[in-house]
């Protein structure tokens, strides 16, 4: 059974030199649980060559670090049309394993388990593991998760903005929030008995409070932040670290700051009707549909934007909240468009060190937000071997 650890103690600002950052940020693992490049690697996008249109390339994951990396096998809404979903999926977890991983061996590890991190650390490359984003990925089939499971999905995000047939979406305005159903709560135990994790990103808050009460392993939030500093349906409560739940946070502007959400919501405002032509236009053509929507998708507001500071106020907050053992990061880059300028491609993590010292962490506290990932596997895993 997970206990919370001690409370870390009380944080002293200071100032930190270059060598204590690089000596701490590389004694880290850090773990990054959403990353949406998949969405173009899927479309050709080599993964491998320098961008300057995206947030993330292999060169800047080994500029900033990283030890490992959750990529969104991420199935729009559209493909529920005529029960492409599964399909989606498929193509989502052969970009992964065939674009990134075998295209660059000598780079990424594909790894399933908290220990296959380690390992790939210790081989000095960067771990790759698949996210499920979007229950309707599996049909209503309970055999399609489980195969799922074997392709090497480790979690699951049980809605996506649209709800589906057993579990209701925050980003859905028709919703009926009545959570999840009795089939809902079998996919749910079924989630645990496999030793994936329960991602409950994107949920209807009656949804959060079900799977919260029916899972029996710990749940996390694989990109939200903190619903209590920015007041959207996608953020989290600190309910969460009931069960030793995380939240991973996202670096979304409107998730971090309440202004930019509120920017971004006058903007989708004007935009809704143009999305609407997006869909119709392209009907049958979802790459095509998903090029038309980032083309559209221009930043609400240059002025108002989220900063490096708005993600160690949302670390600060879980922290002081739930505790240290309930926060980690959910970049979601290249899924959002807005993100902190100071922070804004995977090379820049050690910038997120360095403002973390600076606020007071410790080594050892760091250490453990970005690897606190790693404890919620182990427990996941746990739990599932004592369901079998």
């Amino acid at each position: 059974m997970w206990q919370r650890s001690p409370p870390v103690k009380p944080r002293v600002k200071r100032t930190v030199t270059d060598a204590e950052v690089t000596r701490v940020h590389k004694s880290a693992i850090l773990i990054d649980t959403h990353n949406d490049i998949t969405s173009r690697t899927v479309a050709g996008l080599d993964i491998g060559k320098p961008s300057t249109t995206t947030h993330t390339d292999l060169y800047r994951m080994k500029e900033g670090g990283m030890g490992a990396q959750f990529f969104a096998v991420f199935v729009a809404a559209s493909y529920v049309e005529g029960n492409h979903s599964a399909k989606r999926t498929m193509d989502m977890i052969d970009t992964v394993k065939h674009d990134i991983v075998e295209k660059y061996p000598n780079d990424f590890m594909l790894v399933t388990t908290a220990a296959g991190v380690r390992e790939a650390h210790r081989q000095h490359k960067i771990a790759a593991l698949m996210g499920i984003e979007g229950g309707h990925a599996i049909e209503d089939d309970l055999r399609l998760l489980r195969r799922f499971y074997d392709e090497g999905i480790r979690y699951m995000t049980l809605t996506h903005s649209n709800s589906n047939h057993w579990a209701d979406s925050s980003g859905d305005p028709n919703k009926p929030n009545n959570g999840l159903t009795p089939f809902g709560k079998d996919v749910v135990h079924e989630v645990n008995r496999l030793g994936m994790i329960v991602d409950i990103s994107h949920i209807a808050d009656k949804t959060f409070w079900d799977a919260l009460e029916t899972s029996k392993a710990p749940i996390f939030a694989s990109h939200s932040s903190c619903r209590a500093i920015s007041d959207v349906p996608r953020n989290m409560t600190a309910a969460l670290g009931k069960k030793g739940g995380v939240v991973q946070i996202n670096f979304d502007c409107g998730y971090l700051n309440h202004e930019a959400a509120t920017a971004e919501a006058a903007q989708m405002a004007k935009l809704r009707p143009v999305l609407a032509d997006i869909r119709a236009k392209y009907a049958d053509d979802t790459e095509g549909m998903m090029k038309a929507f980032r083309a559209a998708r221009v930043p609400a507001d240059p002025r108002v934007h989220a900063t490096l500071t708005d993600v160690v106020k949302h670390i600060n907050h879980v922290v002081d909240v739930a505790g240290i053992d309930h926060v980690g990061l959910g970049s979601d880059f290249d899924g959002v468009q807005c993100v902190p300028e100071e922070l804004n491609s995977v090379d820049k993590w050690p910038r997120l060190t360095r403002a973390l010292l600076e606020e007071g962490y410790s080594q050892a506290d760091i250490i453990k937000i970005y690897g606190e990932t790693l404890r919620l596997m182990s427990e996941v895993e746990k739990t599932a071997a004592a369901m079998k």
